[in-house]
């Protein structure tokens, strides 16, 4: 019995060592190293709340990273590319239904605004499904463009209106059943970045931003757009509009990054950052928790931040370069542009050069299904990596 415990616990080692080696440890310890320091910003940012809600937001965002982890070594072992030739339309019908649940099954929860969150009975945590799904259409996505690109010209209507009409889709689909358009935008910037890589026309880029930019026009003058979304953008133009308004938090951010100085007041000691009081820094943990690095460890810690997502990004660019198949390559573009993108707006957002929208910073704000998102996002990248090497020279 003894040696059947041995020899099950041998097999079961030699299992993980070989999923380990697998794995991009690389770019597994860069987000290590990025949701560490996040974690240990959130618990500054949530210091001035009671001591037990202050370590819940904490052990969730460590547990979701842990979960992440767990995630991530997993999809360093499976080919999403030989998943997806099988189960398409499951990748799809996913997506759909996922975000549907906001609606249809009564567990949506509203907050701001937004129905975006799911609260299911009994579950210790919400789940907002736009993150989820962002990895199921990223994947679909990436196969739609790659067949396009070895089977078509990248320069036909049809190389277009389909994996272009699978984003809108997905975009309209988000907004009327969450209102979430800062999401939604998300995953038309995620089809940019991989049309762009996979060679769509640049005539295509130019009528589509042209047309788009026509189409708010004329919404805006015929005054169907929302209010708020206007707004939002006024204030980006003209700082004084509406300070104690919709220029509230993004004048309190300034003021925090402002009052950080190049090295910070120093950890746990931000006086926006530690105060409850109504003038105090709002959404600290999620969408501000730049403007906490910056107001607690200065400039020099904000750019640590920014460093270290540039280096996630090349490693998810350099990857895509090694792929062996343009779908892996395009997959890695996927969540390389999603990286940046959120992370340029939510910078941009603190900085006050680009309107709130709701997106948090990779890796560093608050936010259970964002981190496991992101982990597993970054699994599959890892995966891409571990087979752009002929079987021969692959270690076994």
């Amino acid at each position: 019995m003894g040696g059947c415990a041995v020899t099950i616990f041998a097999r079961l080692m030699k299992a993980i060592q070989y999923i380990v080696k697998k794995a991009d440890m690389v770019l597994l310890g860069l987000c290590l190293v990025c949701t560490a320091f996040g974690i240990v910003l959130i618990a500054s940012a949530t210091n001035y709340l009671e001591s037990a809600t202050q370590m819940r937001r904490v052990i969730i965002q460590a547990a979701g990273a842990a979960m992440g982890v767990g995630a991530y070594f997993v999809l360093s072992n499976i080919d999403m590319e030989h998943v997806c030739e099988k189960w398409w339309w499951l990748f799809f019908l996913f997506g759909l239904g996922f975000i549907a649940m906001l609606r249809w099954f009564g567990v949506g929860e509203e907050t701001t605004g937004n129905k975006a969150w799911l609260a299911i009975p009994h579950f210790p945590v919400q789940i907002q499904p736009a993150e989820v799904v962002k990895l199921s259409y990223t994947v679909l996505l990436a196969k739609q463009l790659a067949w396009f690109r070895d089977n078509r010209r990248m320069r036909g209507l049809g190389s277009l209106v389909f994996p272009a009409g699978h984003a809108a889709v997905m975009f309209v689909w988000i907004y009327l059943f969450s209102k979430d358009a800062g999401s939604g935008l998300v995953y038309l910037v995620i089809y940019a970045g991989m049309a762009l890589a996979a060679g769509l026309a640049w005539y295509w880029f130019v009528l589509g931003i042209g047309g788009l930019g026509l189409g708010i026009g004329l919404l805006a003058v015929f005054e169907k757009l929302p209010t708020y979304w206007l707004n939002r953008f006024r204030v980006i133009l003209d700082h004084s509009f509406d300070p104690r308004g919709v220029g509230w938090q993004q004048t309190r951010g300034m003021l925090a990054l402002g009052s950080g100085g190049l090295f910070g007041q120093g950890l746990f000691k931000g006086i926006q950052t530690q105060s409850s009081d109504s003038f105090s820094l709002p959404a600290r943990q999620t969408d501000f928790i730049f403007c906490v690095c910056g107001e607690e460890l200065g400039m020099a810690g904000c750019l640590l931040i920014i460093i270290l997502e540039f280096l996630l990004v090349y490693r998810c660019f350099q990857t895509a370069r090694l792929a062996k198949s343009s779908m892996d390559a395009l997959i890695c573009i996927g969540f390389g542009t999603m990286l940046i993108f959120q992370a340029l707006e939510n910078i941009g957002m603190c900085l006050f050069v680009m309107p709130v929208i709701g997106l948090t910073l990779p890796f560093f704000s608050y936010g259970g299904s964002s981190i496991v998102t992101l982990f597993t996002a970054m699994g599959m990248v890892s995966g891409v990596r571990s087979r752009t090497l002929p079987d021969w020279l692959r270690k076994t």
